[in-house]
């Protein structure tokens, strides 16, 4: 697939490190947490723990649409699992394409013998179409669900990563965390997925085009960062100083008490699920 210039121009970004999995695709009350956590540490290999028959099929919709030169980048669980080294499965694969490849897309699902998921549960077209088979489901993603922007070289500028022994282009974080910012309703909510996203890549994020991207949404940001310093207030301590005063969240406003900084405050994350939901046993897959 060609590269596309992105926030750090192409190829440009860092080899993230995995880390612990806190907590994944839920409703906003944080007491389902638990139950949704499969696997409380990271795994190394995560692409290992894919379905064989699910991932068949996954399989023949990459090798048609490279053999059909249709530029994509994956996304949803699949790029999450990249940065974090987390896996869940969702029984589907996101496919992000460029507006004037959606079609071509598309055509590609008609042509292994998909079907329109419509059928079986209404979904707006404007952003996505959703194809199914064998209980799989492959989504077509030309936009962001909320038509706040049509997908560009942003989606297309990530990484190559390996999964199951294939080589793909996934999306690259900035995508990611602005992306799933915006997801925060009653039955479901990305902000998991942002919090993970921000321990995982927060260091080495291009801040300032994420800004740029964001622009008059900057408050909505400004909100997961305060979470996320309030839960981990070392590892906020990574990111840059001015990233805090450009979103109106100055050092020091937290007012932690004084002494050592702990990189998670674990009493802070249980005063949203007194299960295990946010600890990091890093060092222990």
């Amino acid at each position: 697939m060609d590269a596309v210039p992105g926030p750090r121009g192409a190829g440009a970004a860092a080899a993230y490190v995995s880390v612990p999995c806190f907590v994944w695709h839920l409703p906003c009350s944080w007491s389902a947490v638990a139950q949704a956590v499969s696997h409380p540490r990271p795994v190394r290999d995560w692409s290992s723990l894919i379905a064989e028959g699910r991932w068949r099929i996954y399989r023949e919709v990459l090798d048609e649409a490279e053999a059909r030169e249709i530029p994509f980048a994956i996304g949803g669980a699949f790029a999450v699992a990249t940065y974090t080294g987390h896996w869940r499965d969702t029984k589907d694969i996101d496919l992000y394409v460029l507006p004037p490849h959606r079609e071509r897309m598309i055509a590609v699902l008609g042509a292994l013998g998909f079907t329109d998921y419509y059928k079986k549960l209404p979904y707006d077209r404007w952003w996505i179409y959703r194809g199914t088979k064998d209980d799989t489901i492959v989504d077509v993603i030309w936009a962001m669900a909320n038509h706040r922007q049509r997908i560009d070289g942003l989606w297309m500028s990530g990484r190559e990563s390996e999964i199951h022994g294939r080589c793909v282009k996934v999306l690259p974080p900035e995508a990611l965390l602005w992306d799933k910012l915006y997801i925060l309703q009653r039955d479901r909510c990305d902000w998991p997925d942002v919090l993970n996203l921000l321990y995982a890549t927060g260091a080495d994020l291009d801040w300032r085009y994420v800004l740029e991207r964001i622009g008059a949404d900057m408050a909505l940001l400004a909100g997961a960062l305060a979470v996320f310093r309030w839960i981990a207030p070392g590892r906020a301590g990574s990111l840059p100083p001015w990233l805090w005063e450009r979103v109106g969240l100055a050092p020091g406003a937290e007012a932690e008490p004084p002494g050592p900084v702990p990189e998670i405050d674990a009493r802070r994350a249980s005063l949203l699920d007194t299960r295990p939901w946010f600890r990091p046993e890093r060092g222990k897959t």
